[in-house]
This record gives structure tokens, sequence and C-alpha cells, in this order.
């Protein structure tokens, strides 16, 4: 969909801005408000109930544009040792370890009292600004390229207050800053219902590969086939020619270290074991001393003590090393491989690491490697195990493309609904007549 342009622009001698309709102004952020540096504790603080709190790192993984309601709490105690919030400021996160996301903010639109921890920068205006479309304008891509030529640091990124008041935004009058941000949430509200619509789906592909997946690697492919109590609850049922077989038959544990050339390998719920620098969205730094990590050979099984409950563990197609927090096992067996690692990563057998965890609540549950070992599995021969690996490659290549039309359409959107934040807030739409308030 095309939108209205202005009838006049002018250029607005900044690099990053180019040209802004000619009755808007040009200001930095120290000409709309002081910037303050916010104060506070650790992780530790954290409570369920208190007074509310943002820290540097909710900019992040939680808020986006808005912070419509802060995600942890500290005591009341505590709280006068953080820096106190309140409604029309614009936080900024002031470090982090990617240059193009330093400086990540978002506005506070609720009334509460509430604080914020250290690392992050309060921008709290002292003249009428809309703070709906501060929201928008501070973390546009305008915004979010200049504070990345801000950053200063190696491995952490850092930016300060000095530097963020020079942050330049077009602004206009404040009737018309309204009605920018309430085209912008209509217009975004419309891309988001969209993009849960993509994502929904693709949770509706992944539940029944999924479902095919846990059928073949427990019934079989042969529905006709003679079946027999496993005597095992969780899995009712199984063929008749299965036998049973515990882990400590098939793997023993192994911690091999001082392997500091290799690849870094990581475990996630949704893949299986990976090389780490194939994600980007892995937050936990890598240390530079790699000396106790663990290496992993081809076939080995990885899992994640403190996840295996959700899912994160798989048997390994690279060379690599890996955190000596995960425990390795080496294979001691003849089976299929890839059999084994859509078994052991079956829905029904998280549960069952869930059952055998020890931990009183789920950040803590942990799972012991000889509980782990103990399990009873059963499994084919191993014509029947590669005829069931290569059906699943066949559901892969069905439901494969169909997830990845599905996150390409996501991208697409996000990018979208990127640019036409980033156009509105700079001027590149006049929106004045399409927000449905009045507007200078």
């Amino acid at each position: 969909m095309s939108f209205p342009r202005y009838p006049k622009y002018k250029d607005s001698g900044v690099e990053w801005l180019g040209h802004v309709p000619e009755h808007w102004k040009v200001r930095h952020l120290r000409q709309i408000g002081p910037l303050l540096k916010g104060c506070g504790g650790s992780k530790d603080d954290v409570v369920e109930t208190g007074v509310p709190c943002v820290r540097y790192g909710d900019l992040y993984t939680t808020h986006a544009y808005f912070i419509r309601q802060a995600r942890t709490c500290v005591t009341e105690e505590r709280s006068a040792d953080y820096f106190p919030v309140r409604r029309g400021d614009v936080l900024f996160a002031a470090s982090g370890e990617d240059l193009a996301e330093i400086g990540r903010s978002a506005a506070v639109l609720f009334d509460e009292r509430a604080c914020c921890g250290g690392d992050l920068v309060v921008l709290r205006p002292d003249v009428p600004v809309a703070t709906e479309f501060m929201g928008y304008a501070c973390d546009c891509w305008v915004a979010k390229a200049q504070k990345a030529s801000m950053g200063r640091g190696t491995t952490v990124k850092h930016i300060y207050p000095d530097e963020l008041k020079r942050l330049l935004l077009a602004v206009p009058a404040l009737p018309e800053q309204a009605a920018i941000a309430a085209f912008l949430d209509r217009e975004t509200a419309k891309i988001d219902a969209l993009i849960a619509e993509q994502q929904r789906l693709i949770e509706l592909l992944q539940e029944k590969r999924q479902a095919v997946i846990s059928h073949a690697v427990t019934k079989g492919l042969n529905p006709d086939a003679p079946m027999k109590d496993s005597g095992v609850e969780w899995l009712g049922e199984v063929p008749e020619h299965w036998k049973a077989v515990r882990l400590r038959w098939l793997f023993k544990q192994t911690k091999r270290q001082d392997q500091v050339d290799k690849q870094v390998l990581s475990v996630y719920r949704d893949y299986g074991v990976i090389p780490k620098d194939s994600r980007d969205d892995n937050l936990n730094k890598t240390p530079e001393d790699l000396t106790k990590y663990q290496l992993v050979e081809r076939n080995d099984l990885v899992v994640n003590k403190m996840k295996a409950w959700q899912g994160s563990l798989g048997i390994s197609p690279y060379e690599g090393v890996t955190s000596p927090d995960y425990v390795v096992f080496a294979p001691t067996h003849r089976e299929n491989p890839l059999f084994l690692h859509h078994l052991l990563r079956d829905k029904k057998m998280a549960d069952v690491y869930r059952s055998i965890s020890n931990g009183i609540r789920p950040s803590q549950w942990r799972l012991e490697p000889d509980q782990f070992l103990g399990l009873p599995i059963f499994v084919p021969l191993t014509d029947e195990q590669q005829a069931i690996v290569a059906a699943l490659e066949e559901i892969e290549l069905l439901y494969g493309p169909l997830v990845a039309e599905a996150l390409s359409a996501i991208t697409l959107l996000q990018e979208r609904r990127s640019a036409l934040i980033s156009a509105a807030v700079t001027g590149q739409i006049d929106v004045r007549g399409l927000a449905g308030s009045e507007a200078a």
C-alpha cells in the first residue's frame, strides 16, 4: 500500500535524516530533556512481587519501542538503590555485544511507581512530546544507525549519556506526533496480526511434523505390525519384535578436555547439537579460555543437564567442543545414530526427563547422568531403523519448505514494519489524513 507524502521538504543538513518535511524541526536529544544514568543492584534482587523494575537486558529480550509492564520486581527496601522511572521516560540500554543493536530503547507507558537497574540511560523529556512518538522515533532504523556509530568498546560495546545526547530526531508539532503514533499503532497492529498468523502456522506444522516423527520412532512404520505392552507407562504398546535396552548399554559418559582448536557447539531445544556461531540468538558469551570445554565427536550424545526436561539434548553430527556444564556420552552401540537422535528428542521423552530430574523449581531441575542412563527404550533391528530414518527425511522434505516459507514471510513482514515506522517518524509519509486524529 502506498501512502501520501508531504507537499514540501527541506534538507535536514544531517546525513542520517536526509530530507524532512519543511515544517518539522531537527532536534538533539539534549534539546528534549536530560539524559540520566540508571543505577541499581544485580539479578539477585529479583522477587516475584514488589516495586516493578526494568533491567537493560529486558530491552533486548522483552520490550520493543514501549514498556507497558515491567518484567521483574525488587523489594521496597532494595528499590531505594535503583533509579526511579516514570511514564514518559525513554530508557536506553547502555551496553551490548552487537553494535547494530547498541542503545536499544523503549518508552515507559505505565503509570505505576517503578525503577530501573544500572547500565541504562534514561531520557526524561522536559518539553512537551508525545511519549508514543518518542518510543517509535528513538528506536527506528535511522536512530539505530546513529547509536551504532556512538558505540565504544571491543567485546562489550558501551554507549554513554554524553554521546546519546547528540542523537538527532526529526520532530513535528505535538498534535502531529500524536497522529503519527496513532497511525503506527494501527498499521503495526495489522502487521503484527499477520505475523501472528504465520507463527501459528509454523506451530501447527511443527506439531504435525513432531507427531509423525514420534509415532515413527515409538510405533514403527507398519500399522499392521503385532504389538506388545512395553511395560513402560508413558510408552504404552510397541511393535512386538522391538527389543528393550537401557541407555547405559548404548552410551558411556566421557569428559575429554584441552581441545581448544575446534569449533564451539551448543545444544538447542529446537535443533539439537549445532555450531554455536550458526545462530545469533544465543546470548551466552563464549570464554576465551576453552581448555575446560569438552570434546564432542560425531555421534556423541550431548545433554544439557539443566534443560533436558525441555528437550535440550541430541546426537551430534559435528566434531567440536562444548560447555563443561553439559554431559557428553560416547556411543558404545551399533544402532542408527539418527534413529536414536529422533527417539531421544521425542516430546514424550522430554516428559520422562522432567519426571526424573531433581530440583524444587524448573530453573533448578537437573538431570543426573546415572538416572538418565537407567532409562529403558525400545529399538527395532538396524534395517528397520534405517527405513524409519529414510521416512523421516521425507517428512523433513515435506514440512521443511513450508516452515521456511512461513519464516520468510515473517521476516518480510518485520522488515515492512520497521520500514513503515522509520518512514513515519522521519516524515517520509504524511499521516495527517490517515491516523484518525487531528494533526497540525
